[in-house]
């Protein structure tokens, strides 16, 4: 007993932080089983459980269709960002060239640019050229790069010795052939870490979806659907908690089998070898 109870004192605050983060999904997947009358009432154990719920979430919403769009966005803006980042990361960390300091700081600046100041004019532009209530402003924009994944990025590849790349360039490879052969492959912790952010920063986003897709259901994405669906349900929580565990669920199975590299690209970036 005395053993249970040091043990207990010496991982208190990981106890208390475990059950501040898991006792909300819990409430929430526990809420998804119960009936209609049950929910959000003084009684926390689904009596009778309500597995038909999730069923019901189908039967009322266009699930599949948001779930195929989100996919979409986000598989695409990843993509297209890692293609415009990966190369102006490796421009910054590992090629002498004049200017790059002050590039470096616009990055960074951009960063620090909340997205509603730019809403209107690029609103205005995707408006004109007729694609409002598709995806294409969402995934399109992906292919000039991302200000934080470029910062992040860079940030990882200065943790590659310059004598690989030397060795390399000694042996004819081009700069090109430099960053696929030798950056890449060295580089592939980071380059998991900033797909993962940008991939989950897609998946959750909700504010893009709600700008440029809300004239057009068909294109509607699950943050977008979901809200529409708790404004649709809002007296059936039971429905809205069912909807939301398998919003959730996709991404907890890809950060569970992609974890490891996503910590080790976070834990590595900035340490410079």
């Amino acid at each position: 007993m005395n053993r249970w109870l040091l043990w207990t004192a010496r991982h208190s605050i990981t106890i208390a932080l475990c059950v501040m983060f898991v006792a909300p999904v819990l409430f929430l997947l526990l809420t998804s089983l119960m009936t209609d009358s049950q929910a959000l009432t003084a009684s926390y154990w689904p009596d009778p459980w309500r597995f038909a719920n999730y069923a019901d979430v189908f039967s009322k919403t266009p699930l599949p269709r948001y779930l195929l769009n989100t996919v979409i966005y986000a598989v695409c803006a990843t993509t297209f960002m890692l293609l415009a980042s990966v190369p102006a990361a490796y421009a910054l960390a590992k090629l002498p060239w004049r200017g790059r300091s002050a590039f470096l700081v616009v990055i960074v600046c951009m960063m620090m640019i909340p997205p509603q100041v730019t809403t209107v004019p690029l609103y205005l532009m995707w408006a004109n050229a007729g694609l409002t209530g598709t995806l294409v402003p969402l995934v399109l924009p992906m292919l000039l790069g991302d200000a934080f994944s470029i910062f992040l990025l860079r940030q990882f590849l200065l943790t590659i010795p310059t004598e690989y790349l030397d060795a390399a360039r000694v042996d004819g490879c081009g700069e090109w052939r430099t960053l696929l052969r030798v950056v890449l492959p060295m580089a592939r912790p980071g380059i998991a870490a900033a797909a993962l952010f940008q991939f989950f920063y897609a998946w959750n986003d909700y504010y893009g979806p709600l700008l440029y897709t809300s004239e057009n259901e068909h294109n509607w994405t699950l943050s977008l659907g979901l809200a529409s669906f708790k404004t649709l349900h809002h007296v059936q929580w039971n429905l809205v908690s069912a909807a939301t565990i398998l919003t959730m669920v996709p991404v907890v199975v890809l950060f569970f089998f992609a974890q490891r590299a996503f910590v080790q690209g976070v834990t590595l970036t900035g340490v410079k070898g």
